[in-house]
């Protein structure tokens, strides 16, 4: 692999994005003990006495009733730990699998307006010190189209990645107006285009040619 990628030799792997490895004379173990401890911790349950706690079998997580979780993003950044988690704990499969069981809501009572976010990732390769682009599309409220992609060329500063993002989104923008014509539903109003860097927007209302337009 060294004759194809330009690698550099660390000797043997002991920690590996949350990953602990060790090797003994049976073999190589791996666990997430440091991980596990950061999910206690985040969760405020550091302290607190270990008990086993069985899932309920045949439980309809996706039927209960109860009032939505005031804090749902938290929820989904726990969940997505303990997806990681699993890695190293497939006894935890199961529960992961109910507890991550979550959707796209396409909500009904949506308008048929699109807005669009989009943003940049400045000098996030190492290698080819190009940035990344990154969109999100909503129709309403509901998310139709999402991407992101590294940028073709390296741009020189993070207002010139951002105004590349903003390019990338009103490409996809144009397409998906044609492609609503074909459903026969017509937007004439303009698309609202959320950027979060005022220079990049600047650029984009300036309809002199300029190098960071390029």
């Amino acid at each position: 692999m060294s004759e194809c990628f330009p690698m550099k030799d660390l000797g043997p792997l002991k920690f590996f994005l949350g990953i602990e490895v060790s090797r003994g004379k049976q073999g190589i173990y791996v666990s997430q003990r440091k991980y596990t401890l950061d999910i206690i911790s985040e969760c405020g349950l550091l302290g607190a006495q270990p008990i086993d706690t069985p899932l309920e079998q045949n439980h309809a997580l996706a039927k209960d009733a109860g009032e939505l979780y005031s804090n749902p993003s938290r929820y989904r950044r726990l969940v997505g730990r303990l997806v990681y988690l699993a890695l190293t704990r497939p006894d935890l499969s199961y529960v992961v699998h109910l507890l991550a069981q979550q959707g796209i809501l396409f909500s009904k009572d949506s308008d048929l307006h699109l807005d669009a976010y989009c943003d940049s990732d400045y000098d996030s390769c190492p290698k080819t010190r190009r940035s990344l682009s990154g969109y999100i599309v909503l129709l309403g409220t509901s998310p139709i189209c999402w991407k992101t992609k590294k940028q073709k060329t390296v741009s020189m500063s993070s207002a010139e990645a951002e105004y590349r993002a903003v390019a990338f989104t009103y490409q996809e923008i144009k397409r998906l107006k044609e492609l609503l014509l074909l459903f026969q539903v017509p937007h004439p109003e303009p698309v609202t285009l959320h950027c979060d860097n005022k220079a990049a927007l600047y650029i984009a209302a300036n309809p002199v040619f300029h190098e960071r337009n390029t």
